[in-house]
């Protein structure tokens, strides 16, 4: 068949190649030297991204952007993860690396989230074949090496009904390198311009090509180290102001590696607990003091307290190891196999400061005074006996609170990912010109989950630790009484004697800096976890008929799938025996069977007013053992009135369903960073008549702090809440609408332009909830259904006193909700210009979100929530790209540019709009704060060396910009958007071709 080039096809051709992320350079060479040729030329038949019937024209109804290999050395950026991150379609980073916090099976990976709908609404292909999940149905991007990636290719459509469940927001094909020879070595490193955080990168790739087949092999090595919050003014503090100025609030906490002493008054609380006075500390600034002695001990002052952050990661490490293969043979001239084989090891590794354990607050059953027995008890028997006991103090136990300090705690992931795809393919001819294609073939992906966590107390061997213990012969302390003696050790039976009101450095004994009390008190945690993909699968595409206008072209195919999974903390962290967070084990499984139909047809072509004009339908039928089943379709159309101009237009209904953790998934602890709404000093719904039901006037949200206050929003809980999984979830569905132009002018050579509208909206749509949320819902915008009073099962709940109104319980859930709906705009400008000094190239991509609401309550009871300009949601995120080329030289500059954004107002005079209202707000007034927009400059210098050698230094951020700190700390742990550069980067290349 023959085919002839069009202006528009050449247009698309180059915009695809320089319309990325990365600077444009030698991509455009190809796309001049086919825009040359205006000769009738034999084209492949290709398959692009979006759908499954393959064709000469990448011009499809559906906007792709495609990165390919050159875009991909041009830029700072080094890993497939920091390449998807930042291109304008990505939404916030999932799992952020600023949260030290985060823990399960996901930490560590990267994971992209395309138009901010969340990662498990992006499906992620490898060769157009899924990429293995996790429980939580993420997909990990870094584990491709980017020495193997020939082109990724993004689908900002939805695709459900090529693809099937997960492809709501869009779709990422990450196409690897085949029928590659020779060889090619790759070496990168760089750190912050602050000399911590070194990366290093490392691959290789090689292959061999034959009359019948190819084999290509990558390898990669990667890592990353961390980054410490004490090392930057934005995670120093909980409330920062600036680079160069002191934070508003450091954020100490009162659970301090000093040891408070906490003596009973004799009164007893309303809930039945002894009132313990004002806290003692063992006056440290003398030495050589006996902590035994009361009168030792002296009332709290300014130093005693802590500052979490000077322990904590404020970027985590990682190192990966992969490995990549891709090989085909012919075996006949009508049936040929390919395979993929994968294996990727991925460590990671976050550090918190010591565990803060307060004896007096953990939960029932929990409790771990010192006993009055104890031996390092200062008011107890020993006391009396050392004639030390104050006049009027009769012996009691005590309570103490003592942070780990010596023991930070350390959560350290490793992933370990198998995958292997084999297909059997090949092509016939039914009747004349009608070429067929067909493919069959099986897919297996394995993850294999270990997370072990060092630094929490086992509870148990706390409580026998401050027990009874007495100096034994030896001179020892020895748990137990000299009558009753519990043998000294760390083994089963054993016990080694601990003093919590030790400070931390202080000289003495039997505190936490002793190895043997470390040992004992200290039991590392373990969690194991598996995720398995099975997938068999048989496509058929070909020509039906010709018709005037072209193939009338069909694709059907039948895919059958498994997914299992589990994740299972040991049995210390199940039970909640350890200060870790309590979490139960997560295990199901699910499968399907799908099929699916696409049909192209040209109704018009090479007509005055219709260049061409092209219909697409596509179908799916899917049937879940958990659910049921269900049919989604598409519609697209392509119409060229003229050669250089293309208008598209798609309709397309999704699907999702439940991942395996949102059903079977256990109840989980976690410390919630959370806001309190009826909070009287930040709270936006403070002394409302929905409030004042609940909480008394004056209500202050009780915090993890050194006042036991709340000193702003975002502040930690001080008991645990419990998060966990919902089994009456039910699948969400989308409808997901684009209209679009392309025009190539001829008037001006190598200029391209595109204008996308997209829409989405997600009905039923399941949402991870969170604490803020739901008493946002509940006080703020009057949703009654959130507040559940009734503790409905199948929806977020909490408890507060009837007194106090301190919340006493939380329990948060995945929950379907109303609908998610985003609506924006992507504009994109390419422009390539050649002069004797050389060729420039410009790309200017844009995506805009007019539109992102959450409607929370599936009821419909109050206004949704509007996201859009809050947080990590940006209404802008403008890429603009510069190239030059001439000779060996080359130079990239490149601008990521993120608009302005919107968060509650925390402080009164860093509150910029204190009469906002919105519909979402309920009709009452809730004050906003505005932070401005952000610009980063990234520059590239590179040197094509004779040797057949590439050299490139440049630096990411180059002029070192830090945003404003961010309270809410949208995607972070800390004050600071996760997704923004923590400084400047400065990185060296070197790329040699065998």
């Amino acid at each position: 068949m023959t085919f002839k080039t069009t202006q528009l096809r050449e247009a698309i051709s180059f915009a695809l190649a320089v319309g990325t992320t990365a600077l444009v350079g030698t991509g455009i060479a190809s796309a001049q030297d086919t825009a040359g040729s205006k000769d009738a030329t034999t084209l492949d038949r290709v398959e692009v991204t979006g759908s499954r019937i393959r064709q000469v024209d990448v011009e499809t109804a559906a906007p792709v952007l495609q990165i390919t290999r050159a875009d991909i050395e041009k830029q700072g950026f080094k890993s497939v993860a920091d390449i998807l991150q930042n291109i304008t379609a990505a939404g916030s980073p999932a799992i952020s690396r600023t949260s030290p916090l985060s823990s399960g099976e996901s930490v560590g990976g990267y994971y992209i989230d395309l138009r901010n709908l969340g990662p498990n609404r992006t499906l992620v292909l490898v060769n157009g074949k899924r990429l293995g999940a996790t429980n939580d149905g993420l997909q990990d991007v870094s584990s491709i090496p980017s020495g193997m990636v020939e082109r990724i290719e993004v689908l900002k459509d939805g695709a459900s009904t090529i693809y099937g469940s997960d492809a709501i927001a869009g779709v990422i094909n990450i196409i690897t390198r085949k029928n590659f020879e020779g060889a090619e070595a790759n070496a990168y490193i760089g750190q912050w311009g602050q000399g911590d955080g070194t990366r290093q990168n490392y691959d290789f790739t090689i292959g061999f090509t034959g009359d019948r087949g190819s084999v290509t092999i990558g390898a990669e090595y990667a890592k990353e180290d961390p980054v410490w919050a004490r090392d930057r003014w934005f995670s120093q503090a909980l409330f920062p102001t600036g680079e160069k100025s002191e934070p508003r609030d450091f954020g100490f906490s009162g659970t301090t590696q000093w040891g408070a002493l906490l003596i009973p008054t004799g009164a007893t609380l309303p809930n039945g607990t002894p009132q313990m006075g004002a806290p003692r500390f063992l006056a440290r600034e003398t030495p050589g003091l006996d902590p035994r002695n009361i009168a030792n001990f002296r009332a709290r002052n300014g130093s005693d307290v802590s500052l979490p952050s000077s322990q904590s990661t404020v970027y985590s490490g990682i190192e990966r190891k992969s490995l990549f293969v891709n090989a085909g043979y012919d075996i006949t001239d009508w049936l040929r196999f390919d395979t993929d084989i994968q294996y990727n090891d991925r460590d990671s590794f976050a550090q918190n400061a010591g565990y803060p354990f307060q004896s007096a607050v953990l939960s029932p059953g929990f409790n771990t005074p010192m006993s009055v027995d104890s031996y390092f008890n200062p008011v107890g028997n020993q006391a009396v006996a050392n004639g030390t006991m104050p006049a009027g103090q009769a012996p009691t136990f005590v309570h103490f609170v003592r942070r780990g300090w010596e023991v930070p705690r350390q959560v350290r992931n490793s992933l370990t990912t198998y995958r292997f795809t084999g297909t059997f393919s090949g092509s016939f001819e039914l009747g004349e010109g009608k070429i067929w294609d067909w493919d069959a073939g099986y897919l297996y992906n394995e993850n294999k989950a270990t997370q072990i966590s060092t630094g929490n107390l086992n509870v148990a061997n706390v409580r026998r630790a401050v027990g009874p213990s007495f100096l034994n012969a030896q001179g020892q302390v020895q748990c137990g009484t000299a009558a009753n003696p519990i043998a000294l050790g760390v083994g089963g039976g054993q016990c080694t004697p601990w003093n919590p009101l030790l400070p931390f450095g202080y000289a003495g004994t039997n505190g936490l800096n002793d190895p043997n009390v470390q040992k004992y008190l200290y039991q590392n945690g373990q969690a194991l976890g598996k995720t398995k993909t099975t997938d068999y699968f048989v496509n058929f595409s070909g020509t039906l008929a010709t018709l005037p206008a072209g193939d009338l072209s069909l694709a059907v195919g039948y895919e059958h799938r498994k997914e299992q999974g589990n994740f299972s903390p040991d049995a210390i962290s199940q039970t909640g025996g350890s200060t870790d967070l309590a979490s139960g084990p997560t295990g199901g499984s699910y499968t399907l069977d799908e099929f699916y139909g696409e049909l192209q047809i040209p109704i018009l072509a090479d007509m005055p007013g219709a260049k061409e004009l092209t219909v697409n339908l596509a179908t799916r039928y899917s049937d879940y053992d958990t659910f049921g089943d269900t049919v989604n379709s598409k519609f697209g159309v392509k119409w060229k009135p003229i050669d250089s101009l293309l208008v598209r237009a798609t309709y397309a209904e999704g699907f999702r369903a439940p991942t395996i953790a949102d059903l079977y998934g256990g109840l989980g602890q976690s410390f919630s960073f959370y806001t309190d709404a009826c909070d009287t000093l930040f709270g936006d719904a403070a002394g409302n008549a929905r409030c004042l039901q609940n909480v008394p006037a004056g209500f202050r949200q009780l915090a993890n702090t050194a006042s036991g206050l709340a000193p702003g929003p975002g502040t930690q809980t001080n008991t645990p809440f419990l998060s966990g999984s919902n089994d009456q979830l039910v699948p969400e569905t989308s409808t997901s609408k684009t209209f679009g132009v392309v025009w190539s002018p001829g008037f001006v050579e190598n200029l391209n332009l595109s204008l996308d509208w997209w829409s989405i909206k997600i009905e039923n749509a399941i949402t991870g909830d969170s604490p803020t949320r739901v008493l946002a819902d509940c006080y703020t915008r009057g949703i009654e259904s959130r507040c559940n009073t009734g503790q409905d099962p199948a929806r977020s709940r909490f408890t507060r006193d009837p007194v106090t109104g301190a919340i006493t319980s939380f329990i948060f859930a995945p929950i379907n909700v109303g609908y998610n709906e985003v609506e924006g705009f992507d504009f994109d400008v390419n422009y390539r210009l050649d002069t004797q000094w050389g060729r420039f190239g410009f790309a200017w991509l844009n995506s805009y979100t007019s539109k992102n609401e959450l409607q929370t309550d599936i009821l419909g009871e109050g206004a949704p929530s509007q996201q859009n300009g809050f947080g990590g949601f940006f209404r802008l995120r403008s890429n603009l790209n510069m190239s030059w080329d001439k000779g060996p030289w080359g130079f990239t500059w490149g601008l990521r540019y993120y608009s302005g954004v919107k968060e509650e107002c925390y402080f009164d005079d860093r509150c910029s709009l204190p009469d906002y209202m919105a519909p979402d707000t309920n009709g009452q007034v809730s004050p906003k704060n505005e932070i401005g927009s952000n610009t980063f400059h990234d520059m590239q210098v590179r040197f094509n060396a004779p040797w057949n050698a590439t050299i490139a230094v440049g630096a990411n951020n180059v002029f070192e910009h830090y945003a404003a700190p961010q309270y809410d700390q949208p995607n972070s742990g800390y004050s600071y958007y996760g997704g923004y550069d923590i400084g400047r980067f400065v990185y060296f290349k070197y790329q040699q071709r065998f």
